[in-house]
């Protein structure tokens, strides 16, 4: 007699004598994942010593910023030759307080030297030209009045012969070829006096012209050679400003050209405040802003002049006035610490800061637990912030704890026991 044996299929296999064993290593497999996956990914376990605790409060939230700047004159003014050169003497050193138009600087310039030298030999000749040519013209003015009055001496003549032989002429007791030629001699004279006294004029009318020439000409090389004397005073580099030299970066020998910068001279009636920011509050900080420090026991107050659009490195640059007074003794280079107000104090909810910012950008935070065992991650909304504390805009409430210190080593866990 045949015996039919029939499987068991499904699940109803597992729990046969041989399935048993399968059944209970799936179940352990699954318990191991579960606890990797548990403690991995969810729960993180913490030493609760190396980690810095902040209260959640409701104050008063002061909307300021500490910024680092360096004390600068109000004004810096370069200094440029106005002619290239060799440097011959330093008048002055770095440092010197100085008066607007002192001499700094003293350069040389051979090819200058020549080219006024070359111009007064020139100007000397002109004029030695035109005192020769002064004194020929007096002399032919002189010839020309002599001769006139020689002329007018022969006309005067020739006209009492010319009277003489018409009386002569009408009694008959001289020829009419006589009278006629007396009379003739007499209009000759006359026509030669006349036309003398053209030439006269004439003669002036060139030598004015002459003269005027000669004096415009000369007149044109003397501003030239002032000119030149001018290029030549040019040579010496003035103080622009009463000041301070602050930089001469020229030496004894050196060629330097026309405009090249060799120092500053700086404006030391007052000073100025140059900070750096960081470009995260570019879009907040705008001129008229008022900053205040402390020195030497005493507060100062500063007012922002003018905020430069260039970001470099992550932070961009402010200048900063005085409102009064200033510190006494106070020098360039010197670095002054300000408390920059944005606007005015109002009651926020605050968390002190800590570098739990870098890691999560404020948009969450690790929030302990009543019992201080452990701490959940909570989605949070972070508004303004000063040196001291973050606004809270969302997600905490006065008298919560949080984690505000770094969160480096933390992964993605949403628990953290710690361990105390």
């Amino acid at each position: 007699m045949d015996i039919r044996i029939e499987k068991k299929k499904g699940l109803r296999a597992l729990f046969t004598k041989r399935g048993i064993p399968y059944l209970a290593g799936a179940v352990l497999l699954i318990f191991v994942v579960w606890l990797l996956v548990r403690g991995n990914s969810s729960r993180l376990r913490i030493d609760a010593r190396t980690i810095s605790v902040g209260e959640v409060a409701r104050g008063e939230f002061n909307d300021y910023i500490r910024v680092t700047g360096q004390v600068q004159p109000i004004t810096t003014v370069q200094l440029s030759p106005l002619e290239a050169g060799v440097v011959e003497r330093l008048v002055v050193e770095e440092g010197a307080s100085v008066h607007k138009g002192d001499v700094l600087v003293e350069l040389s310039n051979t090819s200058l030297t020549l080219e006024i030298l070359n111009s007064e030999a020139e100007l000397a000749e002109k004029q030695n030209i035109l005192r020769n040519t002064l004194i020929s013209m007096e002399q032919q003015k002189l010839d020309l009045r002599l001769d006139k009055v020689q002329l007018d001496l022969d006309v005067e003549r020739k006209r009492r012969i010319w009277q003489q032989n018409e009386e002569l002429y009408r009694n008959n007791l001289i020829a009419r070829e006589d009278w006629l030629q007396s009379k003739e001699d007499y209009e000759l004279a006359a026509k030669k006096r006349e036309l003398n006294i053209e030439r006269q004029v004439q003669d002036s009318l060139y030598r004015t012209v002459q003269i005027e020439q000669m004096e415009d000409n000369l007149a044109n090389m003397k501003r030239n050679m002032e000119l030149i004397r001018q290029r030549i005073g040019n040579l010496q580099v003035k103080s622009p400003i009463d000041g301070e030299v602050g930089l001469l970066d020229v030496v004894l020998g050196q060629s330097v050209t026309s405009g090249q910068k060799i120092g500053q001279v700086n404006d030391l009636s007052d000073y100025k405040v140059e900070a750096q920011i960081d470009e995260s509050y570019i879009d907040r900080v705008r001129a008229g802003l008022d900053a205040t420090f402390e020195r030497q026991d005493t507060a100062f107050t500063m007012r922002l002049r003018k905020v430069y659009p260039e970001v470099r490195n992550g932070q961009f640059r402010a200048d900063f006035t005085f409102v009064g007074a200033h510190p006494r003794n106070i020098r360039s280079g010197q670095t002054y610490y300000l408390h920059l107000e944005l606007g005015q104090p109002t009651d926020a909810v605050i968390i002190p800061r800590g570098s739990f910012y870098q890691s999560t950008g404020g948009a969450w935070i690790y929030v302990l637990a009543p019992e201080g065992d452990r701490a959940y991650k909570r989605q949070i909304r972070i508004g303004r912030q000063n040196p001291q504390y973050y606004e809270v805009l969302e997600g905490l409430e006065p008298g919560e704890r949080v984690i505000v210190s770094g969160y480096e080593n933390y992964g993605d866990n949403d628990v953290l026991i710690l361990n105390k």
